[in-house]
């Protein structure tokens, strides 16, 4: 199936979805359903690098936040007061130095501000992929345990600059307040449900790159290093360029789905958007699905996200993480390649009469 067909098909999918959860009424299924679309976008994400290239990326919830906290920082922003921009420079082990401010007039930018949904979204999944370039140009020459420390230092630093960083709340956090409706294409829909459309969206697109990866050139690339790095280099494989264009790609789709978060949420605080839930969540469900396709993240999303929000309403929402690992240790041991994996291997032993 080409990637246009295939994309068309997935907008209907998400079109028929949103119709039934229209259909069934309520807020709570838009609630919920944002949940497990934002969820399948960050393991689509978190599985373009460690799934197709094999780099265990602890990371997750740092890429999250600054597409989060980007939103933040453009929804305080007031284009009608000066903008103050500030130069600090000192001689080190002296105090010796300086400090130069001056003002500039942004108010030509008051016709724009603030932006739309989808602008942040943009702008967040811009701002998260130059850091995960910046990210695979420091910490890719690092290969097995020492990247993934690597990538939860670098979640562990982001969090302490945002708590430090008064603008967007520092620990206190940020309210953002948000409209109860709006008008969408003529029709009015409850804000909810208006970013529930945008993550539908956004998932469809991230489905349908992430295949669209898997089946280029780019990706039977990402598999030379998944399967062999040390023998891609020896065949010539550009091993550094790819897993610089991986950690952009999977940084930029991450910053993506944590954009429309503080809307979503209403208060945002660095605990929330660093919270352990995303990193867990977003290794747990491509885990569980499989990491080889673009499918096993979907299945994985679909299934874990479900149940926790199942859990949450029955039980307590202090189960999900328990639940995740839960999940996450009985496919290792049983289906080590995950439900995709499990299911692939099934229909082999059938095709060839093995019982």
């Amino acid at each position: 199936m080409r990637t246009p067909f295939f994309f068309i098909i997935a907008l209907v999918v998400g079109a028929a979805v949103f119709g039934v959860a229209l259909w069934k009424g309520g807020d709570y299924t838009f609630y919920a359903g944002y949940v497990v679309l934002q969820f399948i976008v960050l393991a689509t994400a978190w599985n373009i690098l460690g799934g197709y290239c094999g780099y265990v990326n602890f990371g997750s919830a740092a890429f999250f936040a600054v597409g989060a906290y980007c939103s933040v920082a453009l929804h305080k922003f007031d284009p009608t007061k000066p903008l103050e921009l500030c130069l600090s420079v000192w001689i080190p082990f002296t105090e010796i130095g300086f400090r130069a401010c001056s003002t500039l007039n942004v108010s030509f930018l008051s016709p724009i501000f603030p932006l739309p949904i989808p602008a942040l979204i943009v702008f967040g999944g811009l701002i998260s992929g130059i850091v995960g370039l910046g990210m695979g140009y420091l910490t890719l020459r690092l290969r097995g345990a020492f990247f993934a420390i690597a990538t939860l230092a670098l979640a562990v630093v982001l969090q302490t600059m945002v708590v430090n960083w008064d603008y967007v709340g520092g620990s206190r956090g940020a309210y953002i307040i948000r409209p109860s409706e709006l008008t969408f294409a003529g029709i009015k829909l409850g804000y909810i449900q208006y970013l529930f459309l945008i993550m539908m969206l956004l998932s469809v697109i991230a489905l349908t790159l992430a295949r669209l990866i898997e089946r280029s050139r780019l990706g039977y690339g990402f598999a030379t290093i998944r399967d062999d790095e040390l023998a891609a280099e020896a065949c010539g494989v550009p091993t550094l360029r790819l897993k610089l264009i991986a950690t952009t790609i999977s940084g930029m789709l991450m910053g993506m789905a944590g954009a429309p978060f503080p809307y979503y949420i209403g208060y945002l605080e660095p605990g929330t958007a660093f919270g352990l839930s995303y990193g867990v969540n977003s290794i747990a469900m491509p885990m569980i699905g499989g990491t080889t396709s673009w499918v096993g993240p979907l299945v994985g999303a679909l299934i874990v996200a479900t149940l926790q929000q199942w859990v949450t309403v029955t039980i307590s929402s202090e189960w999900g993480v328990l639940i995740v690992g839960l999940l996450l240790i009985f496919f290792v041991i049983i289906a080590p390649k995950g439900v995709v994996g499990l299911v692939q291997a099934t229909r082999r032993r059938f095709k060839t009469g093995e019982h």
